[in-house]
């Protein structure tokens, strides 16, 4: 193995005093423009995730909503079906049967409106979880670089 004297070269080692220099100057223009892509990304992100949660909240509303009234003609039949007695007793077993199928349609109803709520707030909790990851990286990314920039005005 052949020893080479490192003093000899001529740039020697000068580069290496301050490595963080480049020689090259940063500008604030280049600092303010360095993550104002994934920003302004992030910003569309969490607008469209704010229109999904409203969306299924407005959905959720509409789907209980038409529960409501279907409920409502239920419950109207029904009492409409309560003024007619027939004396023939198979019309008349026919009728109550024709109610308590209705009533178990109304069960239906209200279970689905229930499950609605349900899924409805874990829809949510989900877009709202997801929300929250975004604006939390958003509000990292600013801040470094507003760091960015008070480094670079202090220079």
């Amino acid at each position: 193995m052949e020893k080479e004297d490192i003093s000899l070269l001529k740039e020697g080692y000068s580069y290496l005093k301050n490595p963080e220099k480049t020689g090259k100057p940063l500008n604030k223009e280049a600092i303010d423009n360095l993550g104002v892509e994934k920003i302004n990304s992030l910003k569309s992100l969490i607008s469209e995730i704010q229109n999904l949660i409203e969306n299924r909240e407005t959905l959720s509303e509409d789907i209980f909503e038409d529960g409501e009234q279907l409920k409502t003609e239920l419950n109207n039949f029904i009492t409409e079906c309560e003024g007619i007695l027939p004396k023939d007793p198979d019309k008349l077993k026919e009728i109550i049967k024709t109610k308590n199928d209705l009533r178990q349609k109304k069960m239906e109803i209200a279970e689905l409106q229930l499950n609605e709520k349900i899924g409805c707030w874990k829809d949510i909790a989900l877009l709202k979880k997801e929300m929250r990851e975004n604006q939390r990286e958003l509000s990292e990314r600013e801040a470094r670089i507003k760091m960015l920039s008070e480094i670079l005005e202090g220079e």
